[in-house]
């Protein structure tokens, strides 16, 4: 089991959830090569991209994000995703453990729209994880 524990993580999440804050994305890291327990490593107030630049290829990390889009010129909506990215450089033992880690990950971040698995930092390109939540998100109007 994935240990969640620490209060810090709780309180990201929040964070990126709470409509007032600038807050958009928050990235879970293994305390150790050896460890089960998640910690906060950084959060953000950038797009996608920008949370993409803290991933390590070495490592498997979780990340919570806010996305915003417009569906027109007269709405904007903002999504919730869930990141499991496991690097290309990532241990096998680590990768071994990620799909009951993540089972855990998602009873505590619980609220997204759509789970991106990335394994290539291109895995995060926004216009993609924004085609996948227009269609995620039911009526399309726009041919998505």
């Amino acid at each position: 089991m994935a240990d969640l524990s620490d209060p810090a993580i709780t309180e990201a999440y929040l964070d990126v959830r709470n409509d007032k804050s600038e807050t958009t994305w928050m990235l879970l890291d293994y305390e150790n090569d050896r460890s089960d327990k998640l910690v906060l490593t950084s959060t953000g107030t950038g797009p996608v991209t920008e949370l993409r630049d803290h991933l390590d290829e070495g490592r498997a990390s979780y990340a919570y994000a806010r996305v915003s889009y417009a569906n027109d010129k007269e709405s904007k909506r903002e999504k919730f995703i869930l990141v499991v990215w496991i690097g290309p450089s990532c241990k096998v033992m680590r990768k071994a453990k990620i799909s009951v880690h993540a089972a855990d990950v998602k009873s505590s971040l619980r609220v997204f729209s759509i789970e991106v698995a990335a394994r290539e930092k291109q895995d995060l390109d926004e216009e993609a994880i924004v085609v996948r939540l227009r269609k995620a998100g039911g009526a399309s109007y726009d041919g998505v």
